[in-house]
């Protein structure tokens, strides 16, 4: 089998979907785990174009929590073809605010060591 391309479509419904590139005649083996625990569900189907599938996957609704999910694709022969990480619920929020006001700060210090240069040339 020759390498293969994932490239995500899109992720609606709570079903991800994909398409695989490279497999030329069938279809590529595709396992989808979290934390080590194989997802259900996993459907590979014949793409638009020779080589091309079509792969999609139902997120589990119970796992999705607060915090962040990690969810791995890959093939038959143990390589990684790509993941989607899903962050959701309150444990974030003093993260993304954290990093807001480290990024707040930098600009700040960016703008000033920039406004002194001007002043000294």
């Amino acid at each position: 089998m020759s390498d293969l391309t994932l490239i995500k479509t899109r992720l609606q419904g709570g079903i991800w979907e994909g398409e695989i590139m490279g497999a030329v005649s069938d279809a590529p083996k595709i396992s989808v785990t979290h934390q080590g625990a194989e997802i259900e569900g996993v459907a590979v189907s014949q793409g638009d174009t020779i080589g091309t599938w079509r792969l999609t996957f139902p997120l589990p609704q119970h796992l999705i929590s607060d915090g962040v999910l990690t969810f791995v694709i890959g093939d038959d022969q143990g390589r990684r073809l790509g993941s989607l990480d899903l962050l959701a619920g309150e444990a974030l929020a003093g993260d993304i605010r954290a990093e807001l006001n480290l990024l707040r700060d930098e600009l700040d210090m960016l703008k000033k060591a920039f406004r002194q240069h001007c002043r000294e040339t």
